[in-house]
């Protein structure tokens, strides 16, 4: 990798972080490019990036990027997006799937550094789509109930005539 083309890939990831609102360190020493692949396509889909990085080009993009100093060591791939719950949840599944070659290292979540268990906590809380199904769920139970009172009043009146 040249200079320029190194200069141009800080560039880029510079200005990546700066618009992720979270952004995971992992080490993934030993896993072979089949489950990377997994990986990557889960992430696709969530629209969570996910990039081996070297750790001098990292390191000076983040800190471009103002993001906090992370514990950047060894062999680490960089997972970054804007939903931390969805990236969150992608991350800790595949670690859990792969518990001897994926660990979670670091991680920011909207430019506060947070350590493995933050982001494990994290992963069980509720997706937006789960959260709005919630909400719809709350906001029609009361129409539910009256159509199922009326239904049950309809009965009983035909059942008494």
């Amino acid at each position: 990798m040249t200079k320029v083309q190194k200069q141009e890939m800080v560039e880029t990831l510079t200005q990546e972080f700066r618009t992720a609102q979270a952004l995971l360190v992992c080490d993934y020493k030993g896993i072979g490019v089949k489950s990377l692949e997994e990986l990557r396509h889960n992430a696709r889909q969530a629209n969570v990036k996910v990039q081996v990085i070297k750790n001098t080009l990292a390191r000076i993009a983040l800190n471009n990027a103002n993001m906090p100093e992370l514990d950047i060591k060894d062999t680490n791939i960089f997972i970054w997006g804007e939903d931390q719950i969805s990236l969150a949840k992608i991350a800790v599944k595949f670690a859990e799937a792969n518990a001897e070659k994926f660990v979670i290292k670091t991680g920011s979540f909207e430019g506060q550094k947070v350590d493995k268990d933050h982001i494990i906590s994290v992963s069980k809380l509720p997706s937006r789509e789960e959260l709005i199904g919630m909400l719809l769920s709350v906001w029609t139970a009361p129409a539910r109930y009256f159509a199922t009172g009326l239904d049950n009043l309809r009965k009983q009146k035909e059942q008494n005539s």
